[in-house]
């Protein structure tokens, strides 16, 4: 488990202080509130906001985790490595290890995203395709934030594996 307060984290309302103040006033639907409109779409539909990395890594790893000694789930996995490989030709997927590597403790194959319309495509996907595995998605910033990425900005799509994050120093 990670420590939360561990680590700082900036103002969510930075750059936008000394606003009107937002209406309590509910949509047709009596549920959801009235936003203010303004026409323009934030950038983040565009690209990934600040530290997020916009150069070779990508913005976003996302490491599909199946046990190497379930036959079933190597068997799923490798179906589903390449299913990846051919509706999202795009997308940077390396190799299919058969074991564990790095920080992470069982057999793995990775999936580099690079914008957000990739995220935005690719993670609803993964969520109904990826059957019984568990994926990370961890963001990439800067490489001295690689534990923060790996464990407080991280996201699990199924269950929680711990990850060896020795190798992080």
């Amino acid at each position: 488990m990670t420590d939360q307060f561990a680590f700082e984290y900036p103002s969510p309302l930075e750059g936008y202080e000394g606003l009107e103040p937002l209406t309590e006033e509910k949509t047709a639907d009596g549920k959801s509130l009235v936003n203010p409109q303004t026409g323009v779409l934030s950038k983040a539909y565009e690209e990934f906001p600040n530290p997020l990395a916009k150069d070779r890594r990508g913005g976003f790893d996302v490491h599909i985790y199946h046990y190497q000694t379930n036959p079933e789930q190597v068997t799923f996995a490798r179906a589903l490595h390449e299913r990846i490989r051919r509706e999202f030709p795009e997308l940077r997927i390396y190799k299919f290890f058969d074991r564990p590597v790095g920080p992470h403790p069982v057999a793995m194959f990775e999936v580099n995203l690079f914008t957000p319309a990739q995220f935005g495509a690719f993670i609803p996907w993964l969520v109904i395709h990826r059957g019984p595995l568990s994926a990370l998605v961890h963001p990439n910033t800067i490489e001295s934030e690689e534990k923060r990425n790996h464990t407080q900005r991280a996201t699990w799509l199924g269950d929680k594996i711990p990850l060896d994050l020795r190798i992080f120093g």
